[in-house]
């Protein structure tokens, strides 16, 4: 039976859940903070989305207002730094590793309708780069 991450149990997978890392220097009130502002060349930029108030924010300033400071080459990077980050939090919180045993060997699905790389999609065809990515963590222990 997969394990979806927006069950309470395992809502630590998600990189909206409230658990801030502290990544490349800096303290990000969550992973998705840290994933979107890595994106951005601008300084300001990075501070902005760093300090923005959620990371529905921080993933709109990204994706809007600094949409032209977007790293030219994040697609080939996005999948590096994001598992860059995932390690971060991993090691950071204990309830990650927790939740990350208690997985045991089933599959991890990112079970977003709407996202065909990071999770399933609305039909089960996406990637779901962001499950494979903790399971690939989980492999690493």
């Amino acid at each position: 039976m997969p394990i979806n991450f927006y069950t309470p149990e395992y809502y630590v997978f998600n990189n909206f859940s409230a658990h801030a890392i502290e990544f490349r220097g800096k303290l990000y009130p969550t992973s998705e903070h840290a994933y979107q502002a890595a994106k951005c060349t601008d300084p300001v930029g990075q501070e902005a989305i760093r300090n923005s108030r959620s990371p529905g924010q921080a993933k709109t300033l990204a994706n809007e207002t600094y949409k032209a400071a977007k790293d030219l080459d994040w697609d080939r990077k996005k999948v590096i730094v994001l598992e860059e980050i995932l390690r971060t939090k991993l090691a950071q919180h204990p309830e990650a590793q927790e939740a990350l045993k208690k997985s045991g060997d089933e599959e991890i699905v990112e079970d977003s309708p709407t996202d065909y790389f990071w999770g399933e999609g609305a039909d089960g065809s996406g990637q779901n780069m962001l499950g494979k990515l903790w399971m690939k963590l989980r492999d690493d222990r």
